[in-house]
């Protein structure tokens, strides 16, 4: 297992990319194995804070916020482009500008789709693959979407967007971190809090709209994301939190039709797993990179 490195080695940092400022987090030497870490929603880097610290001695990992989330620019809607396709090509211009040449991708939530766009475009860049609650696959959308399926359809019928914009509140944000649980003494208010402060910012909820309805390009993807796994067979560590509503341990298990060498850890939690397993996480991701000659 690796040493936890001092909190203050931690960096934060800023790249301009197409004129908005992307915050980003960086720990550890860029001489050591790069681990990428994309957030989901409606959280940003923030949710690696303690991952980082836990891996910095060993690895170099680089959390970027996307447009619009955590510290990054938010420009209104009417001035960007807020859909998955654009987030990704974002994050591609980022790791350009930040040198990454290879690295490990850990995708969570909304971190999956953006990465696997970009993995699908770059495949000779990604190491391994390291998925948390990421789905890729018909079977990991569960019930939960079936609001969004309406909204999806018919997005100009304001029963349906007030359905759906819902999730903005701050009940909806502790759902998601609290949901599934087995201790929720031991998930910390201050992720909660975060995010909201984020939401609730003038114009964010517009925002999260677009891409609430961008989501819809998303499962179109999953035939082209499921052939890159099929073809290229990156190392894949899956942890997934098992009591997460919004995408059910069926989607992990999925992984295992097209990665069958996938190593696959079903966690007794929920949606945020590294709130509540966040060390045991770091110690499978260790290992992980280890055996697979990546650390």
């Amino acid at each position: 297992m690796t040493k936890s490195i001092d909190i203050n080695q931690v960096q934060y940092k800023t790249l301009t990319i197409e004129g908005q400022e992307i915050f980003y987090r960086e720990a550890g030497s860029p001489d050591k194995p790069t681990i990428l870490l994309l957030h989901g929603y409606p959280t940003s880097s923030f949710m690696f804070r303690n991952l980082m610290i836990a891996l910095g001695d060993k690895y170099h990992l680089v959390a970027p916020d996307y447009p619009g989330f955590g510290n990054s620019s938010m420009p209104l809607v009417n001035q960007f482009e807020y859909t998955f396709d654009h987030m990704a090509e974002i994050v591609d211009q980022f790791i350009v500008a930040k040198g990454l040449q290879k690295y490990s991708l850990y995708v969570m939530d909304y971190g999956a789709p953006v990465g696997y766009r970009i993995a699908t475009k770059h495949p000779e860049k990604v190491q391994a693959l390291l998925v948390q609650n990421g789905n890729a696959y018909k079977e990991g959308l569960s019930p939960f979407w079936e609001p969004l399926y309406a909204f999806w359809a018919d997005p100009d019928n304001e029963e349906k967007r007030k359905v759906v914009a819902g999730m903005l509140s701050l009940e909806g944000t502790k759902w998601q971190y609290l949901t599934g649980v087995k201790d929720p003494s031991r998930i910390s208010p201050d992720a909660w809090q975060h995010d909201q402060s984020k939401l609730d910012r003038p114009g964010n909820a517009d925002i999260q709209m677009a891409m609430f309805y961008s989501y819809r390009t998303n499962p179109e993807h999953y035939a082209e994301w499921q052939h890159y796994f099929r073809t290229y067979q990156p190392p894949t560590l899956i942890t997934w939190g098992a009591n997460d509503e919004i995408f059910p341990a069926s989607g992990a298990k999925a992984y295992l039709k097209d990665l069958p060498a996938a190593e696959l850890h079903i966690l007794d939690t929920g949606h945020f797993a590294l709130e509540e397993e966040g060390t045991k996480i770091a110690g499978l991701i260790d290992r992980f990179l280890t055996v697979n000659n990546i650390a």
